[in-house]
């Protein structure tokens, strides 16, 4: 057939593709979390944790309140208050005893179920000092303007927002949006949303999904953290896991969403059923 690929190309693919593959086969994952364990105040929450997100994959990690989903997240980004066992890879590198600065420096980013207020800071000028310190450049508030405008414009979020105070006076709404407004410019190798679907209505869930949506990529990992199944009506995972009493369950594709919606997880728990 004219055009189409002789049995030379289909034998011997072009050297751009074949480099493209060979780098595939030969680039770490993204995250590899081995026996990952985590105790606050000598209660153990984290159990023994293992868990690999390959780059251009979105893992969903659903569980009920109190599973220990949050601290996960947590200790992922190197938060100070938790005694921890076991190794976290990023990228291939032992990042287990690295402060959450080198941590975000190296391209993971953390979206908060409660984000703060931080009075005094404009939107724009936080994004700016963030993104200097993840990138090593320093940027004018007229090249981060321009950057911050063009993503909020596709969040749908008006441009007066980049002028407020960091969270100061925010609905629910606007801090999820700002957390995906904050990882939209950084634009990170791996996000974490810890329950970033928490409090918001159905239009804010969807603006939220959307967002994620345009950010994922080939090159990017998601782990979105979550106690209901709805965020997943907006945003099919490759990989779901089951997470209940500081260890994941069970694993599977989507499906496994419906299926916690039908059950709950009750079902998970071990012993359930026996």
């Amino acid at each position: 057939m004219e055009g189409g690929p002789s049995d030379s190309d289909t034998l011997n693919p072009p050297f751009g593709t074949r480099l493209g593959a060979y780098i595939l086969r030969v680039m770490p994952d993204l995250l590899v979390i081995d026996d990952l364990r985590a105790s606050a105040e000598g209660v153990e929450i984290l159990k023994g944790v293992s868990l690999t997100i390959k780059r251009g994959e979105i893992h969903a990690l659903m569980g009920p309140n109190g599973s220990g989903k949050s601290t996960l997240a947590n200790v992922l980004m190197g938060h100070p208050s938790y005694k921890t066992s076991g190794s976290i890879l990023f990228d291939g590198v032992d990042i287990s005893k690295m402060t959450p600065e080198k941590r975000g420096r190296l391209g993971m980013f953390l979206a908060f179920q409660y984000p703060e207020e931080i009075p005094g800071v404009s939107v724009v000028n936080f994004l700016r000092a963030a993104l200097s310190n993840r990138t090593g450049t320093e940027y004018t508030v007229l090249e981060l303007r321009l950057k911050v405008t063009d993503a909020m414009e596709a969040l749908g979020m008006d441009a007066s927002f980049a002028d407020r105070y960091l969270n100061e006076g925010f609905s629910g709404g606007e801090r999820k949006r700002n957390e995906i407004l904050q990882m939209a410019v950084l634009e990170p190798d791996l996000a974490v949303l810890d329950e970033t679907d928490s409090g918001l209505d159905i239009d804010a869930l969807k603006i939220v999904a959307e967002g994620i949506g345009q950010l994922a990529g080939p090159d990017r990992g998601f782990l979105i953290i979550t106690h209901y199944q709805r965020m997943l009506d907006y945003i099919t995972p490759d990989i779901v896991h089951v997470f209940v009493d500081g260890r994941i369950v069970d694993t599977g594709g989507a499906d496994l969403a419906k299926r916690i919606e039908e059950d709950g997880y009750e079902a998970f728990r071990v012993g359930a059923g026996s």
